[in-house]
């Protein structure tokens, strides 16, 4: 095929992505989005300007791209972290090292660099409220905690995951703020509507309006805002914006991000009279944005974030190669944490024997703990309405927080619950600290077998206790699970080998240097569940192409079990998690909260 017919060729297949989005192809996305894929830089002006704070364009090689590599294998693993998430001060009591390169320090301290190949580091860009999410300058980073070097260090020993805060923006950034000002370039930047029209149809995420009252140069404007009145909806419906935030994904990718997270996909486009929610045009925009990635930064993986029931979750991998890489298993921490809570493993075991992939270029994203609290949306019509009941009542028992929305009724359900995965599943003031740690080491054993890429939030990591101080002091639930450390306290409360933070994060690691050299773990191995009693068993194997398999049995129940060895595939005589020799005529026994690896 020729150069001319090649070009000729991308240009056809951008307009049919943007004619998905748009019902047409206006001209200055056509030209900004080709000249992102030919390989130039953002140079929308006022959406991209360069500073001061900005990476320079040599940290960018081109030869580093991810396309000669596979997209990922059983050495993936991505710990989830808050850019300031550990702090060093001097000894004097003065700041030291940036917060940023605390942190590196510590992870590579400890060998985390040998155990975790990705970093996703929250929402590090200079923010107003959401503790990032409210982002007021897309391409800083926020002096408090380092640099664009600090972020390329890193990267040196990790791979990166960012965040494209993609929903809103806050209302202290510059574009809103021409808005206001009535600068006609930015006139359509935001969503705006009738505050008299009926939105009673518009998903709700939270119990606040979904309007807020501004003044503008020109008058009241009433701006929708999804999530808070500080974090102000862009409006896709302007091809600018889409143009500006597209721009903003390539340069991410560009700027060291392996895998770039679409925070708050699903709510993406408003079109009044619909729930708002997982719109067509939604779904043709990640496409789009996915198309543009593809040929401008070939090799980096998008992962959507959508906390919603599993079958609309998993509708963004799309065809399988033409929108998400990657979705949040958002469905595994609550039927997890039901599972061990209950007794009872058969909604778990049913939910993880429906999963399919739509390729081999899709996996899942499986995680138990993050930033947000604990969601139990994505257990409806998985688990009935009395279990998810029960879940909330043990958290609020244990001294946590459950967030509400509103149904449109009038009447609420739980949306989220706010406590650590560690203290989720058990209560510390009752279970003694050798007994927590295995109980919550079991959840984790079980998440880092699933077939997907896992993901550990840190605080699981490091064993932390639910911050109730923190959540006291702000007012804001979620900040239960947001501690930031001070090294020197960090250091201290792992210290001591019988505490629960020490068994917590000793076990941990122990579980990842296993789980790295096993080949059946790499997201393209196949997951068979395993005919095994629901009463608190769970089992499955793991097997790749032309590597041997992996048995996993877990017992999540608080007796020990007996197995019978003919409910096992043959050929196994080792559990490389015990370091313990199994005989394949006799039964395996299980202590209560154990996961065996059968090799």
């Amino acid at each position: 095929m020729s150069e001319s017919t090649t070009e000729t060729s991308t240009a056809e297949s951008l307009r049919s992505r943007i004619k998905d989005v748009y019902g047409h192809v206006p001209l200055s996305l056509f030209d900004g989005l080709m000249h992102l894929v030919e390989g130039g830089s953002g140079e929308s002006g006022e959406f991209h300007r360069e500073d001061a704070d900005a990476m320079s364009e040599s940290l960018y090689d081109p030869m580093l791209s991810t396309s000669n590599r596979k997209l990922w294998d059983h050495r993936d693993v991505v710990l989830i972290t808050y850019a300031d998430q550990v702090r060093e001060s001097g000894s004097d009591g003065s700041p030291g090292r940036s917060p940023l390169a605390a942190q590196h320090r510590f992870l590579v301290d400890h060998g985390l660099n040998e155990l975790i190949r990705c970093v996703h580091l929250l929402p590090f860009c200079p923010s107003t409220s959401d503790d990032g999410f409210s982002v007021a300058d897309y391409l800083r980073v926020d002096a408090d905690f380092g640099t664009w070097e600090d972020i390329a260090e890193l990267g040196r020993d990790f791979d990166l995951m960012y965040d494209l805060v993609l929903n809103h923006s806050s209302q202290q950034h510059e574009w809103f703020q021409k808005f206001l000002a009535g600068d006609p370039e930015f006139a359509d930047f935001y969503v705006t509507a009738d505050p008299e029209i009926d939105l009673s149809g518009v998903t709700r995420p939270r119990s606040l309006p979904l309007l807020t009252k501004f003044e503008s140069e020109s008058g009241k404007k009433f701006v929708w805002t999804t999530f808070s009145a500080d974090q102000v909806d862009l409006n896709y419906a302007n091809p600018d914006v889409m143009l500006a935030m597209i721009e903003t994904l390539v340069e991410y990718a560009r700027r060291g991000a392996r895998i770039v997270r679409l925070d708050a996909i699903a709510f993406l486009w408003k079109e009044i009279g619909t729930s708002c929610m997982h719109l067509p045009q939604t779904h043709a925009a990640v496409k789009l944005m996915r198309w543009v990635l593809d040929r401008a930064v070939p090799g980096t993986i998008i992962l959507t974030e959508t906390n919603v029931p599993h079958l609309e979750n998993i509708s963004y991998f799309g065809a399988g190669d033409d929108e998400a890489h990657m979705v949040y298993q958002f469905s595994l921490p609550p039927l997890l944490l039901d599972a061990i809570h209950s007794g009872d493993t058969g909604v778990l075991a049913r939910w993880m024997g429906s999963l399919s992939l739509p390729s081999d270029d899709t996996t899942y994203f499986n995680f138990t703990a993050s930033h947000d609290g604990i969601g139990v949306r994505p257990a409806e019509g998985l688990l009935p309405q009395e279990r998810i009941d029960a879940l909330a009542k043990m958290v609020l028992d244990a001294g946590g927080k459950v967030g509400m929305r509103d149904l449109g009724d009038g009447t609420q359900s739980p949306y989220e619950l706010n406590i650590t995965y560690l203290d989720a599943v058990a209560d510390r003031r009752q279970v003694p600290a050798a007994e927590h740690s295995r109980r919550f080491l079991a959840t984790q054993a079980v998440m880092l077998s699933m077939r997907g890429i896992p993901a550990v939030y840190f605080h699981s990591l490091v064993g932390s206790p639910s911050d109730f101080a923190a959540v006291k002091s702000s007012g804001i639930n979620r900040r239960i699970n947001r501690h930031k450390y001070e090294r020197s306290e960090l250091e201290d409360a792992l210290s001591g080998p019988d505490s629960l933070q020490r068994r917590v994060m000793d076990g941990y690691c122990r579980l990842l240097e296993v789980r790295r050299t096993q080949p059946a773990f790499d997201p393209a191995a196949s997951q068979t569940m395993l005919d095994l009693p629901t009463d608190g068993l769970i089992g499955w194997v793991r097997k790749l192409d032309g590597e041997k398999p992996l048995t996993v049995i877990a017992n999540l129940g608080d007796r020990a079990r007996s197995i019978d060895s003919s409910s096992l595939p043959e050929g196994y005589n080792r559990d490389i998690l015990a370091e313990e020799v199994l005989l394949a005529s006799e039964p395996i026994e299980m202590r209560p909260y154990q996961v065996r690896w059968l090799v």
